[in-house]
């Protein structure tokens, strides 16, 4: 058994009812700070993925998190580039979730 799976056993991710709705402000619709934020993240991955987007009516909340991604990914640390993205990948899995 996978680190978590304890947790899960037993939960049906088939029967969710429903998703959560968040407001989310198109790039058209967006300025300032938000779009600098957006076009950032349109030269770093090609384009605005959700889960910067959820931010988005919060673009300096947005920055600071993105920020802070990259210092623990990117930063210097005891870990390896290559370990900190395989820990990403288990909290992912672990976490029911494709990012």
């Amino acid at each position: 058994m996978g680190v978590g799976e304890e947790f899960w056993r037993g939960f049906r991710f088939d029967i969710i009812p429903g998703m959560a709705w968040i407001k989310t402000i198109d790039y058209e619709q967006s300025d300032g700070a938000l779009r600098a934020e957006y076009d950032k993240a349109t030269r770093r991955a090609g384009k605005v993925y959700n889960i910067v987007g959820i931010m988005g009516l919060r673009p300096l909340q947005m920055k600071a998190s993105i920020d802070f991604y990259g210092a623990v990914m990117h930063g210097r640390a005891a870990l390896s580039r290559a370990q900190r993205e395989m820990l990403a990948v288990v909290v992912s899995q672990v976490n029911h979730c494709h990012y």
